[in-house]
């Protein structure tokens, strides 16, 4: 498992766009995570699912609500990961109004959630491999601070967690 000190993994993430910008056409677009974190300070979540109860509830929209205050905490950008495909990622980021505050970035085939040991295996309950719930801040490409949660809980991947670490 990806521990505090390690690079993130050399993996590519998706991101639906609905607006072409800078370089970026509409639907789906690669993201190097090793580009996209280097000379950044970046707070990364996972969720196990896009729209799932605890996700949707709970977990996006804590972090969609202190958006103001990580920035204040010098954190650049905030990822919410989801083994989900980008189509399902640009949905969810409609339905919890993210934008320009939480990229919304799809794991399809749990390549990083694999290459960082974070996986949650919810084939008995028809998830299939997914990612774990946690929270790290991510400094240059490398873990700085990392918050797994136990399996079923929502205690130490929130947003207040994170960004304590991050005013630290």
């Amino acid at each position: 498992m990806i521990k505090v000190g390690d690079a993130l993994p050399a993996t590519t993430l998706m991101e639906y766009s609905e607006v072409e910008g800078n370089g970026c056409s509409l639907g789906p677009n690669a993201v190097d995570v090793s580009q996209a974190t280097a000379g950044k300070t970046i707070a990364v979540f996972a969720v196990p699912g896009a729209f799932t109860p605890t996700c949707s509830a709970k977990h996006v929209p804590g972090y969609v609500e202190q958006a103001d205050a990580f920035k204040a905490a010098g954190v650049d950008e905030i990822w919410c990961l989801s083994v989900n495909d980008a189509f399902v990622m640009g949905a969810w980021a409609r339905d919890q109004k993210t934008n320009g505050k939480v990229r919304m970035l799809a794991d399809g085939d749990a390549a990083f959630a694999k290459a960082t040991g974070l996986t949650l295996d919810l084939n008995g309950k028809g998830l299939g491999l997914r990612s774990n719930r946690y929270s790290m801040l991510v400094k240059d490409g490398k873990v700085v601070s990392l918050n797994v949660e136990a399996p079923g809980k929502f205690e130490v991947s929130d947003a207040a967690t994170l960004l304590g670490q991050a005013q630290a």
